[in-house]
């Protein structure tokens, strides 16, 4: 680096840099202890001094960095992107990743706004109670918004016997269950019929498989048919479903010998 007792012509100041080029001379003072733009030269008092080919190489970096390029992909990108061919390539990239980032963000800004919804409905504030609706809206679990209804050894069971995995794999099976309800229920299969009474089986094992065969918490799930999506489609679907699951669960117990639902009343 040269020194010079003056500032020649065709030499700028950081100052002078950083006004011009509307950055701060702090901005250009990490830029160069991370040699992502050095000085060309420095005067003997020890300022530093910019030419024109550093300014342009900073409006690179101020260009690539507002396409979102980080500082390491820039300080790769300088040296490397010779041909057009390279610089297209190098976009390409940056297109890929932020599109990606994009998708996320996205996503993000439509579990707060679902959050900010819930929120509004529930009666006190609880942060854990919303740590579990965003783990949910992430797991892209639709059942989302029934954890507002439930009380704390409700929720405590869940997170103890779920985890991002079984959780989801556990509501694609109730899903489908009701899903198979429904149908019978539209097609007049009869509850008592060995398709019914084969439903009833393994819905009760669902069913038991979720409590871990805690009859107070298979009661709050009871409760839940109640309830209104942000739809208003759940109260109507566990209504249709119902009309078929009650009285095949119903056959089912009988075939048992005893009712675990009024066992678990007692």
């Amino acid at each position: 680096m040269e020194k010079f007792k003056a500032i020649p012509k065709g030499y700028m100041t950081i100052g002078e840099v950083a006004k011009k080029m509307g950055v701060t001379v702090r901005t250009l003072q990490y830029y160069d202890n991370e040699g992502l733009l050095s000085p060309s030269s420095e005067s003997e008092g020890g300022r530093r001094l910019y030419n024109d080919k550093d300014v342009i190489k900073l409006y690179q970096i101020l260009s690539l960095k507002h396409l979102g390029f980080s500082l390491d992909d820039i300080k790769n990108c300088l040296i490397s992107l010779d041909t057009p061919a390279d610089v297209a390539k190098a976009l390409t990239e940056q297109a890929a990743a932020l599109r990606e980032k994009i998708k996320t963000l996205s996503e993000s800004l439509k579990e707060i706004e679902t959050l900010q919804g819930e929120v509004l409905q529930m009666q006190s504030v609880d942060f854990k109670k919303y740590a579990d609706i965003i783990v949910n809206l992430q797991m892209k679990n639709e059942f989302y918004w029934l954890i507002k209804h439930f009380d704390d050894k409700t929720l405590d069971h869940f997170r103890s016997r779920f985890d991002k995995d079984s959780g989801p794999a556990m509501m694609e099976v109730f899903t489908r269950l009701q899903g198979e309800a429904i149908q019978f229920q539209k097609d007049g299969v009869l509850p008592e019929s060995e398709k019914g009474q084969n439903f009833a089986k393994e819905f009760w094992e669902m069913l038991m498989e979720f409590t871990g065969g805690d009859m107070s918490i298979l009661s709050k799930l009871m409760e839940a048919e109640n309830f209104n999506g942000p739809d208003n489609e759940w109260k109507q679907k566990q209504g249709l479903a119902n009309a078929f699951i009650e009285p095949a669960l119903g056959v089912y117990f009988m075939s048992l010998g005893y009712n675990p639902l009024e066992e678990g009343r007692k």
